[in-house]
Parts: structure tokens; sequence; C-alpha cells
């Protein structure tokens, strides 16, 4: 799989409803290449976790640092890599889609784009120039999948009526798949896939249904966001405390199956 069109063509295979293709989401080179090696077949961007390697909050990255970053994960493993590009950086729809004609030379199969303002009083964009926004990046991506996200759940706006038709719109705008983050009841879940006529990806939530549950509903993709990353810091943190306050580290066991994960996963020195 050598070419960009080779791993968009792959990727947008993947997307079987009611067989989701688990999606996790690395935060640099070398856990892309660690989640590789375990047989994932495709990887996605965190927009919270690379922020997270740069000291920053979600939010906090510049467009050339999520291309620069996408880029290299897309050329550190043989699988297709969607990105995060967050609303696209900028508010217009000609912003998106320079953002989507730049994500092309990344190598990327795929990326997504958020329908979310940034404006604390009015935090998702209104419907036509949320269409617009997509339709722009529709127009500017190649062959690469598009997601269309819709981000009522995370801003407080739990109106799946209204999510429903969002999706519904991006898919019009021709979108290649649709995303809802943040919605936890499966019943709601099951009403988007059965609504929407494009794949539906899932963010897996605590509380929220298991892949099992959503691959029953017809999910087509299913991913864990920042998750990751911030189980490694989490993990960083205990060790660290324990040091500080103990004097001792226990987690030599988890360290050794890094170790050895990594010496999977990453070639010799010099090959």
């Amino acid at each position: 799989m050598s070419t960009q069109g080779d791993k968009a063509r792959a990727f947008r295979q993947l997307h079987v409803p009611g067989t989701p293709l688990l999606m996790p989401n690395p935060w640099d080179r070398g856990s892309a290449v660690v989640l590789a090696s375990l047989g994932f077949k495709a990887l996605a961007t965190t927009s919270s976790g690379l922020a997270a390697t740069l000291a920053r909050r979600d939010g906090g990255v510049t467009r050339d640092q999520a291309l620069a970053h996408a880029a290299d994960l897309s050329a550190a493993t043989d699988v297709p890599v969607s990105a995060d590009l967050e609303s696209g950086f900028g508010t217009t729809a000609q912003d998106v889609g320079e953002t989507a004609r730049l994500a092309v030379a990344t190598g990327l199969a795929g990326f997504s784009i958020e329908d979310a303002s940034g404006d604390a009083a009015a935090p998702v964009y209104d419907l036509d120039t949320a269409v617009a926004r997509v339709a722009a990046a529709v127009a500017h991506k190649g062959d690469l999948v598009l997601t269309a996200r819709a981000e009522n759940y995370l801003h407080g706006r739990r109106d799946v009526d209204d999510t429903i038709a969002r999706l519904t719109a991006y898919a019009d705008a021709g979108a290649d798949a649709v995303f809802a983050p943040g919605m936890r009841e499966l019943a709601e879940i099951e009403r988007v896939v059965r609504a929407v006529p494009l794949p539906v990806s899932v963010l897996l939530l605590p509380g929220g249904p298991d892949v099992k549950a959503l691959a029953s509903v017809g999910v087509a993709r299913i991913s864990v966001g920042g998750a990751f990353a911030f189980v490694a810091l989490g993990a960083l943190v205990d060790a660290a405390t324990e040091l500080l306050e103990a004097g001792t580290v226990s987690a030599w066991e988890l360290a050794g199956r890094g170790v050895a994960a990594s010496k999977v996963a990453f070639p010799e020195a010099g090959a």
C-alpha cells in the first residue's frame, strides 16, 4: 500500500457498517508505529494528544503544526492515517478549503472537519455556514476520505434531531463519513446510523456502549480520541508521584511491556 491513493481507497473500504473499523489515535510517531505493529488497520491523529506533546491544551495547535504532524504519522507506517483537522483552522469556507488542499500533500488517507465555531456564545456554526464549510473541503480534498463532524454533544447541545439534520446535510454536501463525538446512548446512535446515508463513526466513551454494542446497531468506525495519549500521561504521573513520595518505582513490569513492544515495532539501529 505504497501510494496515497492506495491508502485512501483502503481506508474507504474499511468502513463497513456492523463490522466497525477500530481506529486508535496515536499522538506521536512512536505510538503510531507501535499501534500499527499491533495489527490496527488504520490510525487517526488526535488534536488533544498532539497538543499535549507541545505542552498545550486542545485547540492550541496551528494548522502548520497539525499538517506536519499528519505528514509525519502518514510516513511512519504503511496503514492509512486520518487527521483530526479540528474546525479547518479558520472561520470561513475558504479557510477550510485551503486546509483541505494542504492536507492532500501530507500523504493522509483522510481527515475530519468539525462544525464547532470556537465561539462560547454560539459554539456550533449555523447549518448553512457549516454545510458551506464541508462543501469547501469536498472541493479540495481529492481522493481523501472526508469525515464531517457534528459537535453538538461536545458543547452541551444534546439534540439528536439537529445532529441528524446536520450529518444528513453534510452527506448531501459530499462528505464520505460522519461523526458525532460525545454521543453515549445506544438508541440515539442507532437513530443516527439509520437516518444518515453514510458510514457513522463513534467515539468510545466511559459509560457508553462498547464495541460489540456499537457493531450491533451498524456503526462503521470507532476511535478513542485523546484517551491513549492521556493514559500514557496518567501512567507517567503515577510513576513519577510514587518516586517523589515513596522513593520507589513499581511500574517496571508495565515499562517492560513497553520495551518489548518497541523492540517488535521499531527497526534496529542502522536498519
